[in-house]
């Protein structure tokens, strides 16, 4: 294998290692490389370029061309772009071209114009109306001193057929009032603005008092001798002079933009083309292929008006096209409408006497100040809380007689059964519980019926007696009571019983109801629950004690706890300890008065079980249902560990 493909092994090998950040880093660098080598080092990319640097300086953000091109790319485009329109406009119009139709004035209104017609190029969409007389043309200027006014609201106002957009006007930042013309503005054969001397030439377009679209560079004295009734101004290039095309190689140099063009044919039928750009569905037309259009179309001479966003086109008080002004239709300063009557408009002289003209911005521009006070009033968007996630709680123990008991069933086991619980070694609870019993050495089960705390008691007691067997040691003073925790070991009631602990070594081993801890009351089948204060002292047993080590019955057994490694086994529910009890008594099911056990904070399953010092005052009676059965007397052996 050769060097060249054992690296690229590797280098493949240490890529799959990557995170996907990583991977996403590498294929953005390399993209931005590729591109940038691609535009920068191929004659093909120093093309793009340039056209995207022509396409911004057609727009009022030209010094951001540089950018793609640098600084003085940029100057000398812009200087070529000047010269382009200046020779274009040298060749003086030849009026005797258009040949005026007189009948075209006598046409009805239906008549003045034609239906909007789609247009469309590879990158482009727009709409093309046909106006029959060109006498119908006039240009309307604002009614409001201090504000353009959009195209729509003109036609509206002024009961106009159809109107576009007009002149070139100052809008800095592209939020200008539309107040600030740029050249001049004659309507009615007046001049309503100017900027320039009388005698200073101006690129114009312009329609005489007999039609004839005017399109080059002329001033205001050689526009009233030549007739002229209606003009704006606007700096760009002539498309069409006297049939022929004015661009002849390249595009134009002014990229891709909306276009607002005008050319008139022969007969004197005016052409409105307006394209849409700066939108996905269409991008915008360079200046040749707008002049190609217009040359299929018949046009004769044809010129631009003032294009980008403010191009527009309203038939009947409809917008018909899609202006890329942020806030849709732009406020202008000057709008070329037709008219049925066209004497009948006349322009207002709103920019007479002013000595300033604030083109406005930002700080006035209402759509924009709407728009940033609800930015400003709207509520920060809210985080979505996310839930935590739900880990499952240990099993409740009810809180009252009127809930359903729940059975828990445990599966049998050789040397006994051990009860489970939710509730830690040491907890209370109050509620109805079932608890389970079963033989020492088969681990069978008997399932009680819960009762209710504080009951009366049955008449006869469900279970045995139990005598606690011999045993060595001295109990701790107290009782377990019902819903309290006694140092070591509280009290668990109603069914609710610790975890089993580990067995250990030399463990006890039995039936167990429930398991409660060491020293608590635990009653067969029954809540436990009690109340008052103990006798300090058993009841007498009812029958001789049975052989150490045993438990009958569901009484309660009071003792000492059994050293680590002595075995025995325990009632069901209770807790037998083997060795010479401190004091003897007999307990019954449902009724059970204890002083003296002392409370541990393991199961009477469990081996080496730790006797705490503490006391909990119980006495009390307590409800049960239920038998449970009593196991045979058996000798406790050591279970083994789980």
């Amino acid at each position: 294998m050769s060097t060249a493909i054992q690296l690229l092994v590797q280098t493949k090998r240490q890529l799959g290692g990557w995170s996907w950040f990583k991977k996403t880093l590498l294929t953005f660098a390399l993209l931005i490389f590729g591109t940038s080598s691609f535009l920068y080092l191929t004659p093909p990319g120093l093309s793009i370029r340039e056209f995207l640097a022509q396409t911004v300086i057609s727009t009022q953000h030209r010094d951001w061309a540089w950018i793609v091109v640098g600084p003085e790319k940029r100057d000398y485009m812009v200087k070529m772009s000047h010269q382009f329109t200046e020779t274009s406009a040298m060749e003086k119009q030849d009026f005797a071209m258009i040949k005026h139709d007189p009948v075209r004035q006598a046409r009805s209104v239906e008549e003045l114009i034609s239906e909007p017609k789609d247009i469309s190029g590879q990158f482009w969409k727009g709409k093309m109306i046909y106006v029959y007389d060109p006498t119908s043309i006039r240009v309307v200027v604002p009614s409001k001193v201090g504000e353009g006014e959009r195209i729509s609201s003109m036609v509206t106002r002024t009961d106009a057929v159809a109107g576009i957009n007009g002149g070139g006007f100052i809008d800095p930042d592209g939020l200008g009032n539309g107040f600030a013309p740029i050249g001049l503005i004659l309507s009615g054969f007046e001049a309503i603005y100017t900027d320039a001397e009388p005698y200073h030439a101006q690129h114009i377009i312009g329609f005489t008092k007999e039609g004839t679209l005017v399109v080059g560079k002329y001033s205001l004295q050689e526009l009233q001798q030549m007739g002229v009734k209606d003009a704006v101004s606007f700096l760009a290039p002539r498309l069409i002079a006297n049939g022929n095309p004015q661009i002849t190689t390249g595009d134009g140099g002014w990229g891709r933009a909306p276009r607002t063009a005008i050319g008139q044919k022969e007969d004197g039928t005016l052409i409105f083309v307006i394209i849409d750009g700066r939108q996905t569905s269409s991008v915008g037309a360079t200046l040749k292929e707008v002049q190609d259009l217009l040359l299929k179309e018949g046009a004769v001479n044809a010129g631009l008006l003032d294009g980008g966003a403010s191009s527009e086109l309203v038939v009947k008080g409809e917008l018909l096209t899609k202006p890329s002004s942020r806030y849709g239709e732009r406020r202008l300063p000057s709008g070329i409408l037709v008219y049925d009557d066209p004497d009948s408009y006349k322009a207002d002289r709103i920019w007479d006497g002013l000595n300033k003209i604030d083109p406005g911005g930002r700080y006035d521009h209402p759509d924009f100040l709407k728009e940033q006070a609800e930015l400003k009033n709207k509520p920060p968007a809210q985080t979505p809380k996310v839930e935590p996630e739900k880990t499952q709680e240990p099993a409740k123990t009810q809180s009252n007689n009127d809930s359903p008991a729940k059975t828990t069933t445990t599966p049998p086991k050789t040397g006994g059964t051990t009860g489970t619980s939710d509730k830690p070694a040491g907890g209370a609870g109050n509620g109805a519980s079932t608890g389970t019993s079963g033989s020492a050495n088969t681990g069978s089960s008997n399932t009680g019926t819960a009762g209710s705390t504080n009951a009366t008691p049955p008449a006869e007691p469900s279970g045995g007696t139990a005598t606690p067997p011999a045993g060595s040691g001295t109990p701790a003073a107290g009782g377990a009571s019902s819903g309290a925790t006694a140092p070591g070991g509280g009290a668990a009631t109603n069914g609710t019983t610790p975890p089993a602990t580990k067995p250990e070594t030399g463990a006890n081993t039995g039936s167990t109801n429930n398991t409660t801890p060491a020293g608590n009351t635990g009653t067969n089948g029954s809540s436990g629950a009690a109340s008052g204060g103990g006798s300090g002292q058993p009841t007498a047993p009812a029958t001789p004690p049975p052989a150490a080590g045993t438990g009958s019955g569901g009484g309660t057994t009071t003792g000492a706890p059994s050293p680590a490694g002595t075995s025995g086994s325990g009632a069901a529910g209770n807790t037998s300890n083997s060795g010479t009890p401190a004091s003897s008594g007999t307990s019954t099911s449902g009724t059970s008065t204890s002083s003296g056990t002392s409370a541990s904070s393991g199961t009477a399953a469990s081996s080496a079980t730790t006797v705490n010092q503490g006391s909990a005052v119980s006495s009390g009676t307590v409800g049960s249902s239920g038998t449970a059965a009593t196991p045979p007397a058996t000798t406790g052996t050591n279970a083994p560990a789980q």
